[in-house]
């Protein structure tokens, strides 16, 4: 069976237009990237050196994701959230944009984050979703523990 990534590329801070890219993995571990920009070119570099070649990738209809079978990779299903699609057959981004409002939920509770901390916030709610199904209270203990304050 082939692997299957989601992807999809989000403005995750309006007022400071902080992009974030963002890939979730069939297995349902995520990661994130802050990106200077949507292009092609920006967005297919971070599929390259995250995505091996011979996965089925599912995306939406961003054209920044045009291309990637011609780049090697097995197969590209698109969702065309534009027409009012949110998943064809067995191919959807749920998983993606479900983080997505995941991590959006977390930072509304601090009323905005400092953009100097942004990229902190992010990838705790990376990692808090990696994780979900460990106990996070030992986890954290056990880092404490092995590197004190």
């Amino acid at each position: 069976m082939h692997s299957t990534y989601k992807i999809a590329a989000v403005a995750a801070s309006p007022a400071a237009k902080t992009i974030v890219f963002g890939i979730f993995k069939r297995d349902g571990r995520v990661y994130t990237e802050i990106v200077p920009d949507c292009s092609k070119k920006t967005l297919q570099a971070v599929i390259r050196g995250k995505i091996k070649l011979a996965v089925v990738v599912h995306s939406d209809g961003w054209r920044g994701y045009d291309g990637l079978v011609d780049v090697g990779y097995e197969k590209h299903l698109r969702i065309q959230h534009g027409r009012d699609q949110f998943a064809r057959g067995k191919s959807h981004i749920n998983g993606i944009e479900s983080f997505w409002g995941y991590a959006k939920r977390r930072l509304i509770k601090f009323n905005g984050v400092p953009g100097h901390t942004f990229y902190l916030h992010l990838k705790e709610s990376e990692y808090r979703i990696n994780h979900r199904r460990g106990n996070l209270h030992a986890v954290l203990l056990k880092l404490l523990k092995n590197d004190p304050l």
